[in-house]
């Protein structure tokens, strides 16, 4: 059987434990058959990885290392609101923000790791709508955050 788990290991990747929230939110709500998770640093086992301005304190390869780093909490977030990545019919939306230097202008790239990941991940269900935005600051100096809303089923 060919599940998410199995292919997020042939990807040589696993689900995290879900990151706890940096302010006064949840990390995923859903209504109906979207849930909206919030936004999700580079952190993997209590540790932002990413930290910076892309075009100074990392390239962009590193930056979209940090969004698939993102998008796999993101994953990792909806059981948050009862629902595992399993139930996941369609990714409906991305919204990346970039921390870069003064004049960049490549967050459509740096997000493309997520957006890659999540077509990998779930094929035509996981091509998207996105918004790729540039930032003076992010949350714990972060490189990048990744937002999401995932259509799913009961």
């Amino acid at each position: 059987m060919d599940t998410i788990a199995a292919r997020l290991a042939s990807l040589g990747l696993k689900l995290p434990a879900t990151p706890a929230p940096q302010g006064s939110y949840i990390p995923a709500v859903r209504t109906g058959n979207l849930v909206f998770v919030s936004g999700q640093l580079p952190i993997r086992d209590g540790v932002l990885l990413f930290k910076g301005k892309v075009g100074a304190d990392l390239d962009i390869a590193q930056a979209q290392e940090a969004s698939t780093i993102c998008f796999l909490n993101a994953l990792a977030a909806l059981g948050t609101a009862g629902v595992t990545p399993e139930q996941v019919k369609r990714v409906v939306r991305l919204g990346g923000f970039v921390q870069g230097v003064d004049g960049f202008s490549d967050q459509p790239k740096v997000v493309n790791g997520a957006s890659d990941l999540a077509k990998k991940i779930f094929g035509e269900a996981g091509v998207h709508a996105r918004a790729a935005v540039g930032v003076h600051s992010l949350p714990l100096n972060a490189a990048v955050e990744i937002d999401a809303v995932f259509e799913v089923t009961d």
